[in-house]
């Protein structure tokens, strides 16, 4: 018998959004388990806010939606987005009713703002701290009522028996051991370390997609990764976010030169791009946010103006350098609008899901929103005794669609699964012995540490902002090799060998679909395809080496 009703993984928004409301509201017996500590994860970076149509009129509703799609590029599922936006101002009003905390205005009003792609003022912030505060009121109501809390822990794969995923294994303090559930939900976040220069901390190494595709389970969208065009451009790693409300509040663009190119209100993908082309036009290596007209710049991004401070800028007088950085994974497990995967007893929510909502990408600060809408809608599926994916949301384009295939005017995504051969790692095992027999206890981690910067260069250069057939191909060449060589880098159950072993499984989901895609939509730029193809308009799911698990059928099968 499991141990546990609900396994939680991950300590986002999405997680513990799920794991609060299923111990407090359905009293299932709920566990949480990361790989860091409870409050270290993704979502305490995001300095962004929360977009949501706070007065509930549907007017207002309905705007947010449109913003949406439009961000999404005429991938985002229709319905899924109907869910966000309609459901997401209860869900931060919930926030509020934890004690979370958010800028309000002289008159006690929350405190809206406009970020790029919103027409309008509609999102809320704590300073430019959003996450933290977010990340703060989840965690004290967790510590309140899980019934077990697995820190520094890594889980290693999903447990798979008769078809149903029962729990993970994973190592920690006490070894490498099982830990079962009735149900396992994946809020690990998303996969920002495949690339040498990223928003997202250390532990952003596409753990749960990874394991999803180990056990045939489908993906979708993997070749939508969104790189955020403001990231300090400083040595530091992770990169130091300058907040989208910055160019909300005014802050203009510039090149070396001193010239505006590019409004900074619109989508991030179309901002990184133009950024991207004047860097290369002008042989620099950043380009310039000007934010010195900006009143009580202090008081208004604190957390930001300590953060230049530490590295002696001035954002009143200097000019500040900038330059695109990857942010937010789009795609990931494909889910249906209950959070169900194609796998019993799987779900998922968060960064690492494919609800439908981002499409071809993901509109400003709507991605802690996805995280509270949908973890919560998993743990009501689940209390309700659901099990098995609906033709719902993204997962229509898996599983078909009950009336035949979509006309071809509809806003219905068609789908076609990519079988995809995952990098072989297969030989790291438990068991395993340093490269050539080097007995040193850090030579694993040293050597997985090398493979893991060669990655993030080559996924930089080739699959990152801008891609082209020759780059891609050159990309499956390198992920081949590297397989190669972490298989005799050390045991799979050290977390540095198996973080690599999962960024080389995420990067050949996204290398795959971003090689199919032989267009630009949103976040995927091809260099020789700089146009969108109407008859591209479909979701490419991925299906990794083990499709003998994977429960839903093909809507087309793709060579």
């Amino acid at each position: 018998m499991s141990d546990l009703d609900l396994l939680v993984l991950g300590s986002g928004v999405a997680g513990l959004s799920a794991a609060v409301r299923a111990a407090t509201e359905h009293d299932l017996a709920t566990g949480v388990l990361t790989k860091g500590s409870l409050d270290q994860a993704t979502t305490r970076w995001a300095q962004g806010g929360v977009a949501a149509a706070l007065s509930r009129n549907p007017e207002e509703i309905d705007l947010h939606l449109a913003d949406t799609l439009a961000a999404g590029a005429g991938l985002c599922d229709l319905d899924a987005v109907r869910v966000l936006v309609d459901e997401g101002p209860r869900r931060v009003e919930d926030l509020l009713a934890m004690g979370a905390e958010f800028d309000r205005d002289e008159r006690g009003e929350l405190d809206l703002a406009r970020e790029g792609g919103h027409s309008v003022a509609r999102v809320v912030h704590a300073g430019v701290a959003t996450g933290a505060e977010v990340e703060r009121a989840l965690v004290s109501a967790v510590r309140r009522t899980a019934v077990a809390i697995y820190e520094h822990a890594y889980a290693l794969d999903l447990l798979v028996e008769d078809g149903r995923c029962v729990g993970v294994l994973a190592t920690g303090a006490g070894g490498t051991n099982p830990v079962r559930a009735r149900h396992v939900l994946l809020a690990t976040g998303g996969a920002g370390q495949l690339f040498a220069v990223t928003t997202n901390p250390p532990e952003a190494t596409g753990d749960g997609l990874a394991m999803a595709l180990r056990a045939g389970v489908a993906v979708a969208d993997a070749e939508f990764f969104q790189f955020h065009p403001t990231a300090l451009a400083l040595a530091a790693m992770p990169r130091p976010l300058l907040s989208e409300a910055l160019r909300g509040h005014g802050a203009l663009l510039r090149d070396i030169h001193g010239e505006r190119f590019v409004d900074e209100l619109l989508p991030r993908d179309v901002v990184s791009r133009a950024i991207l082309a004047r860097m290369l036009a002008d042989g620099s290596e950043h380009v310039w946010l000007d934010a010195t007209g900006l009143d009580h710049f202090a008081e208004r991004f604190p957390t930001i103006h300590t953060d230049l401070a530490r590295v002696g800028l001035d954002p009143s007088a200097d000019w500040l350098p900038v330059a695109p950085a990857a942010h937010h994974q789009c795609g990931g497990v494909v889910t249906d609008l209950r959070g169900a995967t194609t796998l019993p007893g799987l779900w998922a929510a968060g960064e690492v899901a494919c609800t439908g909502v981002n499409g071809a990408n993901r509109l400003a600060s709507n991605s802690l929103l996805e995280g509270m809408v949908f973890g919560p809608r998993a743990v009501e599926s689940i209390a309700a005794g659901e099990d098995g994916p609906e033709a719902t949301g993204a997962m229509r384009s898996v599983l078909g669609f009950p009336d035949g295939p979509p006309e071809p005017d509809s806003l219905d995504i068609p789908g076609i699964v990519l079988d995809v051969d995952l990098p072989d790692v297969a030989a790291v095992g438990p068991t395993g012995t340093g490269a050539s027999g080097d007995s040193g206890a850090d030579r694993p981690a040293v050597e997985a540490a090398g493979l893991r910067a060669e990655l993030q260069l080559m996924m930089s250069t080739h699959a990152g902002v801008t891609r082209s057939a020759s780059g891609l191909a050159a990309a499956r060449r390198t992920l081949e090799d590297l397989a190669l060589r972490l298989r005799r880098a050390g045991p799979a159950d050290l977390p540095e060998v198996a973080e690599v072993r999962n960024l080389l499984t995420a990067g050949a989901a996204l290398v795959a679909a971003a090689s199919a895609r032989c267009e630009s939509r949103g976040t995927h730029a091809r260099s020789d395809h700089p146009e969108p193809e109407a008859g591209q308009r479909h979701r490419l799911v991925v299906v990794g080496s083990t499709p003998d698990q994977h429960t839903g059928r093909p809507v087309e099968e793709h060579e």
